[in-house]
């Protein structure tokens, strides 16, 4: 579009503005998917404010149509969203078992023992640092969120609480903490100052440190349908090949990557500093961008039609749910995670369809959904009122929540799984 053509558009609809991408600084005019309006995901009410009114915000989605990085206008602070947050990883035992094996297995290729400084960004509640401490390798969780911080430190995992960046890296340089290993898993798109958050990473690297990070693959967000992982604490979703030009622009080389079934199909990348050749090109990198090009990942036409892939998705899961309702079956929910607030307001989901959730936080239990103020329970409120169908808002830990239901089968309840398209189990 032409920069005549968008003055035009702006002067006659005030709300039309140029935006500007967060890494490259290019234009967003380019949609991906308008999800509507959501209040924040892990903003879960006590019964005493369910009268207080709820903010929304705007879902709406860009590809930025030079560096095609997928990304959202920022609403509120980080500070806002992360200093007490809702998400706990070691809730999920099949999360610590990957967590685990992450752990024996970089110990193993890099060497990494007593003598070795791992450092976690977003560290959560010592989640996969534990692991490390349990071998002996010293480490440092840097995590915003002191109400989260506290489990690890409880743990024994030595925690920060501060926000990372390039100025906290410079401070732990200066006082001797530089790594050999720097991880971040599902950190690097609740990063709003992208740039600031990967200088950091650089400056914090040894000559000769590794980092990893992991998120979720833009590519299997979009094969899969996976429109409720879009939520205002995600700022950006990244492509293998968005990815290694941000890490190229900030002094890192991007030297492997694994492809993970976690969070419905995720990326783990490996990268050093751009001037450290001790780390050999592997071939796994080449075939996930040959991937992603012949999906088109690399122009704009790769990012068309998502928007009436989400739709399909969302008739599907009413039509599984109004049949339910038309039929007097009842029906609840397993799992408060974030992604369960775009997933309910998209589709139009209330109480009238969905009675009541359960989750095994006990952060969660006894408040109530985002907007939606679904009510949330501890998992034996399943057991109590026996539903006839179940569904799994945390899908992508599907396997693990239905082996922990299995006990539904004894009344006749089933599971609905909603992504990639309504199915009953």
């Amino acid at each position: 579009m032409a920069t005549t053509t968008l003055a035009t558009a702006a002067a006659k609809h005030p709300d039309f503005a140029t935006k500007s991408c967060r890494f490259c600084g290019g234009d967003l005019t380019q949609t991906f998917i308008d999800l509507g309006m959501s209040p924040l995901c892990e903003s879960y009410a006590a019964a005493a404010d369910l009268n207080a009114g709820e903010t929304y915000y705007p879902l709406h989605v860009y590809v930025c149509g030079q560096c095609f990085l997928v990304q959202l206008d920022q609403y509120e602070s980080a500070e806002r969203i992360f200093s007490d947050y809702a998400y706990f990883s070691s809730y999920s035992d099949s999360w610590l078992k990957h967590s685990k094996n992450y752990c024996d297995g970089v110990i193993g290729r890099l060497g990494l023992d007593e003598r070795s400084f791992v450092v976690e960004v977003a560290s959560n509640d010592g989640y996969l640092l534990q692991y490390f401490v349990e071998r002996k390798v010293p480490v440092l969780g840097i995590e915003p969120a002191a109400n989260v911080a506290k489990v690890a430190v409880e743990k024994g995992v030595p925690t920060l609480v501060r926000f990372f960046g390039a100025e906290l890296a410079g401070e732990l340089v200066a006082e001797g903490h530089s790594a050999d290993l720097i991880l971040g898993n599902n950190v690097l798109a609740q990063v709003p100052d992208l740039n600031d958050f990967v200088e950091g990473l650089r400056i914090m690297l040894k000559p000769h440190g590794v980092l990893t990070l992991e998120f979720p693959h833009l590519l299997r967000l979009i094969e899969h349908n996976e429109f409720d992982t879009i939520y205002h604490e995600h700022f950006s979703y990244f492509s293998l090949l968005t990815t290694e030009r941000i890490f190229r622009a900030h002094g890192l080389r991007l030297f492997d990557v694994e492809e993970l079934a976690s969070h419905g199909g995720s990326l783990r990348v490996y990268a050093c500093r751009a001037d450290d050749h001790t780390h050999a090109l592997q071939p796994n990198v080449d075939k996930v961008f040959a991937d992603e090009k012949a999906a088109g990942l690399d122009s704009p036409t790769g990012y068309e039609s998502f928007a009436r892939q989400a739709r399909q998705t969302k008739l599907a899961l009413l039509d599984v749910l109004v049949r339910a309702a038309r039929d007097g079956k009842s029906v609840a929910g397993y799992g408060a995670p974030g992604k369960s607030a775009t997933l309910l307001h998209y589709c139009g989901i209330g109480r009238d369809l969905i009675e009541y959730t359960v989750d095994r936080s006990p952060y969660k239990q006894g408040r109530y959904l985002p907007g939606t103020h679904i009510p949330i329970y501890h998992p034996d409120r399943i057991r109590e009122t026996r539903p006839d169908y179940v569904v799994i808002l945390p899908w992508n830990l599907k396997g693990e929540i239905m082996k922990q239901l299995q006990y539904i089968r004894e009344w006749g309840g089933r599971f609905v799984i909603p992504i990639p398209l309504a199915t009953i189990d």
